[in-house]
Parts: structure tokens; C-alpha cells; sequence
């Protein structure tokens, strides 16, 4: 259980420091994401981006546990 949490900390700092380029190439503005904007607010859920992320760390994890 360790590793698992030191392993999702590092994927975590990767993610965050690789951002910048990740939203260059659509991520979080993917079809499907939610995004509502009116007068004074703005409203954004990246559902479709969740889910691609979903699928990619479960393939990842998928094979690292083989």
C-alpha cells in the first residue's frame, strides 16, 4: 500500500508539472466537457477528460500489474 500511494504522489507531481502542455494539445477542453458561462460566473466539468484519464491510468495500472 505504500508504494501504491508514493507511486499515485509521483503521477500526481507529474501531472501537475506536465499541465502546461497537456491543455495545449485539448485536454480539459475535450467534446463532452461541460462548460456553462454567464454573467459574473462560469461553471466547468471536464467529464469526457475524466473519463480519458479514467481509461488511461486503468490500462497503466492494468499492465504494471501483470
Amino acid at each position: 500500500m505504500q508504494r501504491f500511494l508514493i507511486a499515485l504522489g509521483a503521477v500526481i507531481v507529474l501531472v501537475g508539472i506536465a499541465w502546461p502542455w497537456l491543455v495545449r494539445i485539448g485536454l480539459g477542453r475535450l467534446p463532452g466537457d461541460i462548460n456553462i458561462e454567464r454573467a459574473g460566473w462560469s461553471f466547468h466539468f471536464p467529464l469526457m477528460t475524466s473519463i480519458v484519464i479514467s481509461l488511461v491510468l486503468t490500462l497503466v495500472l492494468w499492465l504494471l500489474k501483470k
